[in-house]
């Protein structure tokens, strides 16, 4: 069910401690930890603790946490002294989708090309 924690889920793992992770920030309801496949020389993951298996059912279930969401990403950027930076959320696998938990990418401190992918 949206918004409850799933025991096959590798992200609500994190949240729960059950798996380390490079954890950044951490709000009530976001966690932000460091991606293990770096794409860039910042590349933090900003998560929702409870469970959405999108971002567009997090923004349609729990738009206020949405925004929760986002606002962290302006967070780790500014403590990663960003002056530029890419939010990027998968929705599906066609985009990249691979970790079923909603879930912005924080990309910076490189140059980022036009069109992506």
């Amino acid at each position: 069910m949206a918004g409850e924690a799933q025991d096959d889920c590798l992200f609500c793992k994190i949240v729960a401690g059950h798996i380390p992770a490079t954890i950044v920030r951490e709000t009530d309801t976001t966690v932000a930890f460091r991606d293990i496949n770096p794409q860039a020389p910042t590349h933090v993951l900003v998560i929702p603790k409870a469970h959405y298996k999108n971002a567009a059912e997090l923004a349609a279930s729990a738009p206020a946490l949405a925004a929760d969401v986002l606002a962290e990403t302006q967070a780790v950027a500014d403590e990663d002294e960003l002056d530029s930076y890419r939010i990027v959320f998968n929705t599906g696998s066609g985009a990249g989708q691979t970790v079923w938990h909603a879930h912005a990418h924080v990309l910076g401190g490189r140059g980022m090309e036009w069109p992506p992918g």
